[in-house]
């Protein structure tokens, strides 16, 4: 697994930040069960960098606290089999399947540990875990949909001992 991590700002979170995500996203490839080896790209930015890309591309004109981008198109959630169809859905040179691009606002992740009462540690894990299932193709905009991730989410971070 490839995680290509970049800082668009200065992060000075209490704990090992680099290897909490590699640990998150491998945890959620394999709870998942995905196929292939993966890679997946994670931004770490600032409230106003997150703010400009949520107008962007989302037409919100407000800052979130994560933001997921998909390479990979799915029929149903977490349904893998056609990926290997699609050469497109590969890395030439490594033979990794993209999954997609993080976009995680470092501002939020201490904003909202204060705010839920758990650790940046908690929080941090929680937003890669939720952006990791939206790589997976699922989703929230439904009760039953949100249902299903906050199932998936709440096993892994336990699993993790990562807890509230």
């Amino acid at each position: 697994m490839t995680l290509i991590l970049e800082e668009e700002v200065k992060v000075s979170f209490p704990f090992d930040y680099k290897m909490l995500a590699q640990k998150v996203i491998e945890t959620a490839i394999m709870e998942e069960q995905f196929p292939f080896e993966a890679e997946v790209s994670l931004l770490l930015v600032s409230a106003e960098e997150i703010h400009a890309i949520n107008l962007e591309h989302r037409q919100i004109d407000a800052p979130t606290d994560v933001l997921s981008f998909p390479l990979i198109s799915y029929s149903l959630p977490g349904d893998f089999s056609h990926i290997e169809a699609d050469e497109d859905n590969f890395n030439p040179d490594t033979g990794e399947a993209l999954l997609g691009d993080i976009v995680l606002c470092t501002d939020k992740v201490s904003e909202q540990a204060e705010r839920f009462g758990h650790s940046e540690k908690r929080e941090y894990a929680f937003l890669i875990l939720h952006s990791m299932l939206h790589l997976f193709g699922y989703d929230h905009m439904t009760q039953e949909e949100a249902a299903i991730m906050e199932e998936k989410q709440n096993k892994i971070l336990d699993r993790m001992g990562i807890l509230r």
